[in-house]
């Protein structure tokens, strides 16, 4: 009985040892030990421009964490949330271009990371007008696409001579033009089922919301058809006045063509 238990323990403690030094091979071997800030920022730009982006992203997180506190890693950390958005990852991407504005706020690329920010939001919402073919209109979030506009915004009010500027304001038209148009078509979807008043609301959404743009006047041509058809004549009315007054050349041509198919009869 005394031999047995000797006999066990050698073979229980050889079978530990082999799990340790299994595990111990089976580390991962650190390959940028001893490099320094410099050459392990450039290899990780290199993996950046040859598309490997989960490398690229594994080493401007250790570039972090090693050059902590310095200009190397704050701008290890906008190439990271390059890498993440090339990635498809933009939750993270965001996420790390919130913590980079906030703990680097005096930061010159600062420009650089708010328009970051928004282009990946305006990427998400490239796909604006795939509402179309929904069945439900009205559930489309728009919250990238605010998003986007919003740090388009804050990138054009503070760094208005920014080179990322001028493409910003373009973007921003092109959101607001969007999300206008957005709420027009989900106010005709509405009127065309017969909802009057929902599309009422959501036409009067993009005339307050969005003033000056082109899908104003649909929204204004809408919300006349809807006073029309509940019987508002008094609404209507005034409706049309301010559809002459904000389109006059719309307005003009819509007489024209009233005209022109009233008379057309004479003609034989």
């Amino acid at each position: 009985m005394r031999g047995f238990r000797l006999s066990v323990f050698p073979l229980g403690l050889a079978f530990g040892v082999a799990l340790l030094l299994s595990a111990c091979s089976s580390t991962p071997i650190d390959n940028t030990l001893g490099w320094s800030n410099e050459k392990l920022f450039n290899e990780a730009k290199d993996e950046s421009k040859s598309g490997a982006w989960d490398k690229a992203i594994g080493m401007f997180d250790k570039l972090e964490g090693r050059a902590a506190g310095t200009t190397l890693a704050q701008q290890a950390q906008l190439e990271k949330a390059f890498a993440q958005f090339k990635t498809g990852d933009k939750i993270q991407a965001i996420a790390t271009l919130d913590r980079f504005l906030k703990l680097h706020p005096a930061n010159p690329a600062v420009d650089y990371a708010l328009y970051l920010k928004g282009l990946i939001n305006f990427n998400e919402n490239l796909g604006l007008f795939s509402f179309i073919t929904r069945q439900d209109l009205s559930e489309r979030d728009q919250k990238a696409a605010k998003d986007s506009y919003e740090a388009f915004r804050e990138l054009a009010s503070r760094f208005p001579d920014s080179k990322y500027a001028s493409d910003a304001r373009q973007r921003m038209t092109y959101i607001v033009n969007s999300l206008a148009s957005y709420e027009v078509h989900v106010a005709r979807y509405y009127y065309n089922r017969g909802a009057y008043v929902a599309a009422i609301n959501r036409a009067q959404l993009a005339i307050t919301d969005f003033q000056g743009v082109p899908a104003v006047e649909e929204a204004l041509k809408i919300l006349i058809s809807c006073y029309d058809a509940l019987g508002m004549v008094e609404l209507r009315d005034d409706t049309k006045r301010v559809l002459d007054k904000s389109f006059p050349a719309a307005a003009a041509a819509s007489r024209k063509d009233q005209t022109e198919s009233k008379s057309w009869w004479k003609f034989w």
